[in-house]
């Protein structure tokens, strides 16, 4: 092959590449994705997306719920598990917004096809005190910033034809699955720094363990799965946030991550997560009907 030919070689290689290259999703594309998670049916896949087109699809798509859900609520850090980042083809979290009307109490039934691609996986959610909570850089830094630890079955739906073909740009552009989530008995945060110390250890070595309704042991995780420390998902989500000019607020729910893998629901199946090392912390419970 001469210089020139592969000169040409290359360029066509360039050209081929820089065609199946995706961009953030057209409004039209938006706009069909959200009508199928409204309708709970399965949207076709947002394929090849760079972290840029995916935090630009996350844009359209949340503007296109947010009149049809309500006010944002909040915040949810994903893949935040080395585990379930490894499912997902990539090496760092993403974020969503939590909207009015997600967060059930403990002993809901929910259908199990509550969405187009139902899961449930063990979580835990955070709700925050003060705005200083954007500045924080510590897990310590976290905690005095929020006023209660809340156990949490997250009930997540990758809405997409293909989950398995999701990376982190598509799980981002999803709005990383928000759907619903059941959430137990808060723990406040306690006031005094020797028991905060001992919080933020317990929060670090707990044992998460996910169970049904027969007692069997379905999945179980720890608390430094999520990041080393389950706050350090809070410190991510603070920098993520402010590369979009967006801030935590007083009284929003913080979403940390999965302790667990993301499993299908059954009907009739009860799910118990306890977490245990935690003190106080009482087992969260949700119901498929």
């Amino acid at each position: 092959m001469t210089p020139k030919q592969t000169l040409a070689l290359l360029a066509f290689s360039v050209a081929c590449a820089t065609a199946v290259q995706a961009e953030c999703l057209s409004d039209a594309q938006a706009a069909e994705m959200a009508d199928h998670y409204l309708a709970r049916t399965p949207a076709a896949n947002p394929e090849n997306l760079s972290d840029a087109d995916g935090a630009c699809t996350r844009a359209k798509f949340n503007a296109l719920l947010a009149p049809r859900l309500g006010k944002v609520v909040g915040y949810k850090a994903g893949l935040t598990n080395p585990a379930v980042q490894k499912r997902f083809n990539t090496d760092k979290p993403v974020w969503g917004k939590l909207y009015e009307g997600m967060v059930l109490s403990s002993g809901a039934s929910v259908p199990a096809a509550f969405g187009a691609r139902p899961l449930f996986e063990a979580d835990m959610l955070v709700r925050v005190k003060s705005a200083a909570i954007n500045q924080a850089r510590t897990p310590m830094d976290v905690l005095a910033a929020i006023d209660q630890v809340i156990p949490f079955i997250e009930l997540p739906d990758l809405v997409v034809q293909a989950p398995p073909k999701l990376n982190g740009p598509g799980v981002a552009a999803i709005n990383v699955g928000a759907r619903l989530g059941v959430a137990g008995s808060p723990l406040v945060v306690p006031a005094y720094r020797a028991e905060r110390h001992a919080l933020l250890d317990a929060l670090r070595d707990m044992r998460v363990v996910v169970s049904e309704g027969s007692g069997a042991q379905l999945a179980q995780g720890k608390g430094s799965d999520i990041l080393d420390h389950p706050l350090n998902a809070v410190v991510w989500l603070a920098g993520a946030l402010a590369q979009e000019g967006l801030a935590m607020q007083p009284g929003d729910l913080i979403s940390l991550g999965s302790f667990s893998p993301l499993m299908p629901p059954k009907p009739g199946q009860t799910i118990t997560v306890r977490y245990e090392g935690l003190a106080g912390a009482a087992p969260v419970v949700v119901r498929f009907e």
